[in-house]
Order: C-alpha cells, then sequence, then structure tokens
C-alpha cells in the first residue's frame, strides 16, 4: 500500500522566497545605516555651534556698504581686537589710523588703485607698523589685520584688506593724505561698514594642500 502522496516542490516559490530575504536583508541593511546615522545626522557641526569657528568660516570680504555709521564702541572694539594679535618678542610694531571723515576717505579712494569702495564705506582702519621697533613689522601688522577682518565679521559689520606695502606709490599716497611721520609705515586700509547686501563666504577648504609628515 502507498503511503500518502507528496506534493511536488514549487520552484517559483523557492525564487519568490528568496527574492523576499533579499530584499527584507536590504531593507535591514538601510535601517541600520539610518539609525547610525540619526545621531549624526542631526548633530550640528563644529563650525555651526563654536562661535569662534562660525565667524572664522563666515568671513568674507565686503565692498559694499549701508550710509550708516559704525558705531564708536564697535570701532574700539575692532581696534582692541588688532592689539590682541600675537607679535615676535612682543614687540608690537603696529600702529593704527582711524578715519571716519568723508573727505579722506574719498582722498584715499581715488589714490588707491583697489580701494575705490571707501567711497561708499563710513569708516577705514589704516594699519601701519614701525620697522625701526621691528624688522618683520609686516609679518606682526598682517595678524593685527586679520583679527580686525574676523571681528568686523563678529559684530555684523563687513570689511575688506585693500593693501598698500609693498607697492612704494601706495604707501606714499597714504602716509601723505593721513600725515603719518617718518619711520610709520602703512601695510593696509580696511574700509568697514554695515554690509548692504547678503553673502556666502567661499569655500577654500582644499585638502590637496595639506601634507601630513612630510611633502
Amino acid at each position: 500500500m502507498h503511503g500518502p502522496r507528496k506534493a511536488a516542490k514549487n520552484p517559483n516559490s523557492d525564487r519568490t522566497m528568496k527574492g523576499s530575504l533579499k530584499i527584507w536583508s536590504a531593507a535591514l541593511v538601510v535601517a541600520g545605516c539610518l539609525s547610525a546615522c540619526g545621531a549624526d545626522c542631526n548633530k550640528e557641526r563644529p563650525e555651526q555651534t563654536n562661535p569662534t569657528l562660525k565667524t572664522i568660516f563666515d568671513r568674507r570680504s565686503v565692498r559694499d556698504y549701508l550710509r550708516r555709521p559704525v558705531e564708536a564702541e564697535k570701532i574700539d572694539l575692532l581696534l582692541r581686537a588688532a592689539m590682541s594679535a600675537p607679535s615676535g618678542r612682543d614687540r608690537r610694531p603696529w600702529e593704527f589710523v582711524v578715519v571716519t571723515e568723508r573727505p579722506a576717505l574719498d582722498s584715499l579712494a581715488a589714490a588707491l588703485p583697489f580701494a575705490k569702495m571707501l567711497t561708499a564705506a563710513p569708516c577705514a582702519i589704516v594699519v601701519c607698523g614701525t620697522p625701526e621697533r621691528q624688522s618683520y613689522w609686516y609679518l606682526d601688522c598682517s595678524a593685527a589685520a586679520q583679527n580686525v577682518l574676523l571681528a568686523a565679521q563678529s559684530l555684523g559689520l563687513g570689511a575688506v584688506w585693500t593693501a598698500a606695502y609693498p607697492y612704494e606709490e601706495r604707501m606714499s599716497a597714504v602716509r601723505s593724505r593721513l600725515g603719518l611721520p617718518d619711520g610709520i609705515l602703512p601695510l593696509c586700509v580696511i574700509p568697514v561698514g554695515y554690509p548692504a547686501s547678503d553673502g556666502s563666504p567661499k569655500q577654500k577648504y582644499d585638502p590637496a594642500r595639506i601634507h601630513y609628515g612630510s611633502w
């Protein structure tokens, strides 16, 4: 006597089951990735939460300004920031000229080829140095100028570096118009004001420029 007959195996059913298992496996992998990413995806980057890094990364050169004066308190903060810069052997070879008078700003704009925005700026800070105090004064004063640019960004102001040094013609124009004494050399003129429009900073990070250990 024969036993109960077994049902024939359906190959299509096996393929369907295998396909379903693959889909479920893929879904689990994706879910795992999303779960792992969850905390990181919602986590703010350091440059968004660290105010110092945010100021550095948000800084941009601003050449258009509102017709609005810069408060004396903010100018004072810019100068305090400038003098907080490092300097070799703590010589502090810097001097600063603050220009707010319209005729002086317009005169500088006429004389300096890349500082025409001074005609719209309500203020300028001229960073100067004393070679007698420090032979590499321009390095220390550059650090001070960078602090001015960063402080301006943090205060809601806009600024831009316009060079005087090492161009003799530009340096002479600044010296004569501002009455700089002998031995005082202008490094740069920094127009300062409230930005007339919004803008985005340039993305300058380039990992190809980084060399670890050796070139």
